[in-house]
This record gives C-alpha cells, sequence and structure tokens, in this order.
C-alpha cells in the first residue's frame, strides 16, 4: 500500500491534487476531479458529504485503508481528510497501484 501513497505524493508535486474537504467539494463541483479519496478516520458526516456529491456529480469516490495522518503525510500535510485526483494519468498509476 505504500506505492499507493507514493502516487499521491507524486500527484501532489505535480500539482494534480485537490487537498481538504472543500477544495475536493469545489474540484467536484467544477468537474476537475476525476476520484476522490477519502481518509479512513473521516467522520460519518464529511465522508456521506464527499460521497454524495461525488455521487451526484459521477466522480469516482472511495474510503481509503489509511487514516487522516498517512494521508496528510504521504502529500507532505500533518494530516489530511480527502484529496481529489486531478489528472486522468494519475488515476491509472494509482489503480496500478492499489492492484499490485
Amino acid at each position: 500500500m505504500s506505492r499507493v501513497l507514493g502516487v499521491l505524493g507524486l500527484a501532489r508535486r505535480a500539482g494534480a491534487l485537490a487537498i481538504g474537504t472543500n477544495s475536493v467539494l469545489e474540484a467536484v463541483r467544477k468537474g476537475k476531479a476525476y476520484l476522490v479519496l477519502i481518509a479512513s478516520d473521516a467522520s460519518e458526516n464529511t465522508a456521506k458529504q464527499l460521497l454524495d456529491k461525488s455521487a451526484f456529480y459521477k466522480v469516482p469516490a472511495e474510503r481509503l485503508p489509511f487514516g487522516m495522518l498517512e494521508l496528510g503525510h504521504a502529500i507532505g500535510k500533518d494530516h489530511t481528510v480527502a484529496v481529489a485526483v486531478l489528472q486522468e494519468g494519475f488515476v491509472v498509476s494509482y489503480t496500478k497501484a492499489c492492484t499490485t
């Protein structure tokens, strides 16, 4: 699973992530998000809000097996609840990392 976090770190450095609940929701609304990833320990209300908004705009979304601290550290932050991947190439890389 460290490959998954590595892909997210690369996406962050490439400027291909929206970070945090409000930024993720905005990216989804504007049609910029290709994938929404939510930390495993996000509150149920926040996760529901992100999942519902993603479903409405037909953006794939999933809960990660990592908590807010692990997700945050992977992208150079203290912690974060959610990220949205903004480039299709990183979605492909993320999917490959999940399957290996």
